[in-house]
């Protein structure tokens, strides 16, 4: 299960996910979408408190893991993009981080899941 694994240190000059396996992988991260070189999720809050809050605990996370998300925060909205900058695609990590992430998801004060 990818919420149980750590994110491996990520070196340069490795390969990003081909697109085979990035589309087998995007199945076990519900709610997440892949675009060509990364992978995003949107998630809905109450209230601006609320979404920092999340982005807080994401935030935690993403420095526990060495796998930082780019974060975009627009009042009771969070939307977060994914991608392996030193492979210049997808790697495992990212959806690690991703299963990651909906675990905090279920416990956040999540208004309703955003496409």
């Amino acid at each position: 299960m990818l919420a149980e694994e750590k994110c491996a240190p990520c070196h340069s000059g490795g390969k990003p996910l081909m697109s085979l396996e990035a589309q087998e992988l995007i199945r076990s991260v519900p709610q997440w979408s892949l675009s060509d070189k990364a992978i995003e999720r949107e998630f809905a809050f109450k209230d601006f408190h609320a979404s920092m809050a999340f982005v807080n605990r994401v935030a935690d996370l993403a420095n526990e893991q060495g796998h930082h998300p780019d974060i975009y925060i627009f009042y009771s909205r969070v939307k977060l993009i994914l991608s392996t900058h030193k492979v210049g695609g997808l790697s495992r990590n990212d959806f690690v981080l991703a299963a990651k992430i909906n675990c905090l998801a279920e416990k956040a004060d999540c208004v309703q899941p955003v496409r």
